[in-house]
C-alpha cells in the first residue's frame, strides 16, 4: 500500500470547502480630532474661526444629516429608526429578502446612542470638552454581488463624523 498525505486524502473526499470572514471592522477617524486641542486647532487654523465652540459644530452635524436623509429620499430608500435592543442584522435580513436587485443600498438605519449632557441644565455643553450626549448614528446597509451584505456606520455629530467610537 502506498502512503498518502492528509492533503491527498482530503483532495479526494472533501466535497465542500468554504473560506471567509464573518465580520471585518474598519474604523475611520481623524486622530487629531479625537482630543480637545485638535478640535480647537481645526476650527482656528482650518476654518479660520477666532473662538471655537460647540456652537459651530451643530451646523456641520445638521448639514451632514440633511444630506444623508436627502440621499435616502431621492433614491426611495427606507429610513429605518432602530429600536432599543433591536438586532440590526435581523432588520437587514428582513429588508434583504425583499430587495429586488443584485447589489446596491438596501436601506438607511438610524439609531440613537448615549452621550452625556450637563448635569445642571440638561443641555449639551457649549464648550469643547470631553463629554457625551445623545447622538444619532446612521447605518447605510448595502449588498455587493461579490462581497455580500455590509454596512457603513456614520456618527452624525462633529467631530466624530464619519465614525464614532
Amino acid at each position: 500500500m502506498v502512503a498518502q498525505s492528509v492533503a491527498d486524502i482530503l483532495s479526494h473526499h472533501v466535497k465542500l470547502s468554504v473560506e471567509g470572514i464573518d465580520r471585518m471592522y474598519l474604523n475611520v477617524y481623524v486622530p487629531k480630532l479625537q482630543h480637545e486641542q485638535g478640535i480647537v486647532w481645526f476650527f482656528r487654523e482650518h476654518r479660520g474661526l477666532p473662538v471655537p465652540s460647540a456652537a459651530v459644530m451643530s451646523p456641520m452635524s445638521r448639514n451632514f444629516v440633511a444630506k444623508l436623509e436627502s440621499y435616502a429620499a431621492q433614491h426611495e430608500l427606507p429610513l429605518v429608526q432602530f429600536r432599543k435592543g433591536q438586532r440590526k442584522d435581523e432588520v437587514m435580513a428582513e429588508h434583504l429578502r425583499k430587495f429586488q436587485r443584485e447589489e446596491g443600498v438596501v436601506f438607511v438605519g438610524k439609531a440613537q446612542e448615549k452621550k452625556r449632557k450637563s448635569p445642571t441644565t440638561g443641555r449639551p455643553y457649549p464648550w469643547i470638552v470631553r463629554s457625551t450626549a445623545m447622538v444619532n448614528h446612521y447605518y447605510v446597509y448595502a449588498v455587493d454581488r461579490d462581497f455580500g451584505p455590509f454596512f457603513l456606520k456614520f456618527c452624525s455629530y462633529f467631530p466624530s463624523m464619519p465614525s464614532c467610537a
